[in-house]
């Protein structure tokens, strides 16, 4: 059993953020120019691929729980709130 779900849109952003950083790192080193202006396309990119990652993601996790707790076959207890009480 994982301790956590597995979240796409931040494994997405992260993949997003590391392209950026290794551009810049490219650029800095000398194996190619890039312009000023190049990370604001590609980070723009990033969050739209990575929100619709997550909604998906979410999605499918939501689905999931509810196929799980409909197949589980536990009875509740009637209620004991009091709304017939005697007096």
């Amino acid at each position: 059993m994982p301790r956590h779900d597995f979240l796409p849109g931040r494994a997405v952003l992260g993949l997003t953020f590391l392209t950026v950083v290794a551009v810049y790192g490219a650029d800095e080193s000398g194996a190619w120019h890039t312009p000023w202006w190049t990370p604001v396309p590609v980070l723009c990119g990033g969050l739209v691929v990575a929100a619709a990652a997550a909604l998906v993601g979410y999605g499918i996790r939501r689905r999931c729980r509810a196929r799980i707790a409909s197949s589980e076959k536990t009875d509740d207890p009637a209620s004991t709130s009091g709304s017939h009480a005697i007096r």
